[in-house]
């Protein structure tokens, strides 16, 4: 439905044994809040008193994050002649999952930003230039302590092809090896499900990790069979992750062919 106004102003937590609700304000300067504040002074009270083993599980609203992604689009351009031109609008990548196309969805990696000295739970939206494959910046938004709520952009260089999801899982097909693999899934009342490609951060480069399932056509559950992981120049696929970035730092692709 059509949204006039959203912040992420409040939290509310409902005690399981009484029933008690209790309202943190994670947003003073929220106009609307700080009406509500004077209107009625003990019903919210500061995120600072929130106890501490609930603060270290707040999380950025997705809802709201892929609000925020979507002004993002057109609005990171600040000259007034591109803007009008449209000469540099992005969109969501777009990636396969099962057989159908569908728009990457946020995640929720730990990584460390390269404005942080440490690792962080991070919410994050990979970026591509309007209908362009490349990688053009991605969006974080924040969750640890202090650093609740802020968005940070990191643009990658525009003079370097950085592959996004849709060329990597082009990649990942193309392999003779893993693309025979699929095929042999395939058969015998079977159906191999890519799952949600993750791009993720490992130091000044970048790993895509993508899990493979296997699932019976009628009914049946999906069963995580194999794991792909690429540095965007080479591919492997093992049975776990660990193995699967061996085989990818030693330069061997592992393809195991029995059944799972």
């Amino acid at each position: 439905r059509p949204i006039r106004y959203l912040r992420n102003s409040v939290k509310a937590v409902v005690d399981a044994y009484n029933g008690s609700v209790h309202l943190y304000v994670s947003e003073p300067e929220d106009p609307i809040i700080q009406g509500w504040t004077h209107l009625f002074p003990d019903l919210l009270r500061p995120l600072d008193e929130m106890p501490i083993k609930l603060r270290s599980h707040l999380m950025v609203p997705q809802a709201q994050f892929e609000l925020q992604v979507q002004q993002l689009l057109r609005y990171h351009v600040t000259d007034v002649r591109t803007f009008y031109n449209g000469d540099d609008v992005w969109q969501v990548p777009k990636e396969l999952y099962g057989t159908k196309q569908i728009p990457v969805a946020p995640y929720h990696i730990t990584a460390q930003l390269p404005s942080s000295d440490e690792s962080e739970f991070l919410l994050l939206q990979p970026l591509t230039p309007l209908a362009r494959p490349n990688l053009s910046a991605w969006l974080t938004a924040r969750s640890d302590g202090d650093n609740y709520g802020k968005l940070e952009l990191i643009r990658f260089p525009s003079d370097v092809a950085i592959f996004g999801p849709e060329q990597i899982q082009a990649l990942i097909n193309q392999n003779p090896r893993i693309s025979s693999q699929f095929g042999l899934w395939d058969r015998a009342g079977s159906q191999v499900i890519q799952g949600n490609l993750l791009v993720l951060p490992v130091g000044d480069s970048l790993l895509y990790v993508e899990p493979i399932y296997i699932k019976a056509r009628q009914g049946g559950l999906p069963t995580l069979a194999r794991v792909v992981v690429s540095d965007g120049s080479k591919v492997a696929m093992a049975s776990d992750l660990a193995s699967a970035l061996d085989s990818l730092l030693n330069d061997r692709s592992i393809v195991v062919t029995e059944t799972p």
